[in-house]
């Protein structure tokens, strides 16, 4: 242990530095080779200071530190910040940080098929549990190793196996993560983990799977893109519709208005004014269709 190691040396130093002075020929002795009484205080002074730092221990932002005494583990949790500790204990530090692990693996489909995955678990230890960690599994790295990743890959296995394999790859993704995270967090939170989310980062389906899927989604735009044109052309002929209904409207009210009456009327108004005009004119009077006058011929 380094703090009785510290004060070990300090207690020689100064045990020896007033030897020195007591006794000229060890202070002769130890001249010669050039260790002085006030040499040996500051080494003993220096010792005392290293000892007691051996009390304090810092503990960095986003950790935790768990102390061990002679192999037992004490339930007192160090925050971070200076803390003052036992000198003859062990500081195991914890990191509480959110961390990513990212897995590459192969998992079953409802439909027996192989799915690749590229998936993640976002993860954070539990402050309070860093003892129960240390006691019951060893260091951050063994609670990796042999809590959160069993369990994570044996969880993702478990899920898929219950959705088929398109419905992983498309319209259930999201439920799948949920679902995922939601399992794995009730597994392993008893051991002091923390799950935050387990995102499917990428999902890889048989070649003929996926050539099917993608087959699929092009008939689909296809036809979507079809009804697209149909609903144009539908507008285009409701327009047209209109179009010729609004002229043969407009037909059979200017038919509607235009009597024999009307035209003999507008027939004798011609002949009054062909009348009037200083144009040489011969005129026949009741002698056209309809009783309408018939000009023959004219000269200027």
């Amino acid at each position: 242990m380094r703090f009785v190691l510290f004060i070990v040396v300090a207690l020689v130093a100064f045990v020896v530095s007033v030897q020195i002075r007591r006794r000229s020929a060890l202070s002769q002795s130890l001249s010669a080779i050039g260790v002085s009484p006030r040499t040996l205080l500051l080494v003993g002074l220096v010792s005392l200071i290293l000892a007691a730092s051996q009390t304090i221990s810092m503990i960095d932002a986003g950790t935790v530190g768990v102390i061990k005494v002679f192999g037992k583990v004490d339930s007192r949790v160090l925050r971070e910040g200076v803390n003052v500790r036992n000198p003859f204990a062990d500081i195991i530090k914890l990191n509480i940080k959110t961390q990513e692990r990212r897995e590459e693996m192969r998992a079953p489909s409802k439909e027996n098929l192989t799915v690749g995955l590229e998936i993640s678990v976002i993860y954070h230890l539990d402050p309070s549990a860093g003892p129960d960690i240390v006691r019951t599994i060893g260091r951050e790295e063994d609670l990796i190793r042999n809590v959160l990743l069993p369990n994570f890959r044996s969880v993702v296995r478990d899920v898929t196996a219950k959705y088929e394999a398109k419905a992983v790859y498309a319209s259930m993704r999201d439920e799948v993560a949920t679902t995922i995270a939601s399992q794995l967090a009730a597994a392993v939170s008893p051991r002091g983990l923390i799950i935050e989310a387990t995102p499917l980062r990428d999902v890889i389906l048989p070649q003929d799977l996926s050539a099917a899927i993608e087959e699929k989604l092009r008939a689909e735009q296809e036809s979507q893109r079809m009804e697209f044109v149909l609903d144009k052309e539908r507008k285009e002929a409701e327009r047209k519709r209109i179009e010729a209904q609004g002229i043969r409207d407009f037909n059979k009210t200017v038919a509607e208005g235009i009597s024999d009456n009307f035209l003999r009327w507008k027939g004798i108004e011609a002949t009054e004014n062909l009348a009037s005009s200083t144009n040489a004119k011969v005129i026949v009077i009741g002698s056209g269709k309809d009783g309408l006058p018939i000009i023959l011929g004219g000269v200027n």
